[in-house]
């Protein structure tokens, strides 16, 4: 408890330098390019148009009930984009900032939040993306839609945790940030971002939700499209915050215990 306290006070202590390193790292994905920040929307459109032509167009996907394909796929690809960008971006956060490591006295497991913080505005975009089809499409509008503020919190601790502990390991194993990518490929396919979870055998349906993500995708499409509160599956809702606490603890500790090393090896 004291050092969660401490973590706490840590980032409202840094919380300038948080938003700075969260501001470079926005600025740095389009140094170079002559539309900036434009294609922070170009990007989740184009990723959009791509899956519903292949799937609404070539597959001829149904709508899913009264749902259309599109806004659907939307809802899920939201919090997974940003999950795996988070988590992605993260595995490489210490080598990245090995100047500030050894140069300032900057707490390392700030980066992780900075991470954290810079995804927020891409997410935000994601979101009125799919408000703008769900509008389109003349879908209810409820308040449900807060819901997701929710889930959104549950995916940053589950990201911050494996953050911690993918960081801290890449820093000795270079090889993980390439298995991490590789996971992350397969762990899209695996969870019902695409595909509906009622085509899976029942005899499965017990390890599909083992996946936390798959809790985080069933989350979002909850809070926009069939307005099902989370505690309408509690028995879900415990496991998921029972695995998350663990990564998050285990994340914690070894981050803790290999940081004073960070320095040496880098």
């Amino acid at each position: 408890m004291l050092s969660f306290i401490n973590f706490i006070k840590t980032i409202f202590e840094q919380r300038y330098l948080i938003i700075s390193l969260a501001k470079r790292q926005i600025k740095t994905q389009f140094v170079g390019s002559l539309l900036g920040f434009v294609w922070t929307f170009i990007n989740p459109l184009a990723l959009i148009l791509i899956f519903w032509f292949v799937f609404s167009v070539g597959l001829k996907a149904q709508p899913l009930g009264d749902v259309p394909f599109t806004v659907w796929f939307t809802a899920g690809l939201a919090i997974w984009i940003t999950f795996s960008e988070i988590v992605s971006g993260s595995v490489n956060v210490i080598i990245e900032n090995q100047g500030l490591i050894k140069k300032t006295a900057i707490k390392a497991h700030v980066l992780q939040v900075a991470k954290i913080v810079a995804a927020i505005i891409p997410h935000l975009i994601f979101l009125i993306i799919l408000i703008v089809l769900i509008l389109l499409y003349k879908l209810p509008f409820k308040l449900y839609y807060i819901q997701s503020l929710y889930y959104f919190f549950c995916m940053c601790v589950l990201s911050l945790g494996l953050g911690w502990l993918l960081s801290a390991i890449n820093v000795f194993v270079r090889d993980t940030a390439l298995v991490v990518n590789m996971v992350m490929q397969f762990l899209f396919w695996l969870t019902p971002i695409v595909w509906d979870a009622n085509i899976m055998p029942k005899k499965y349906e017990f390890f599909l939700k083992l996946n936390p993500v798959f809790y985080l995708v069933q989350g979002y499409r909850e809070s926009f499209i069939y307005f099902i509160p989370f505690w309408g599956h509690w028995k879900m809702t415990i496991y998921y915050w029972v695995l998350t606490g663990v990564i998050f603890i285990a994340g914690a500790t070894v981050f803790r215990k290999t940081r004073p090393h960070f320095a040496d090896v880098l």
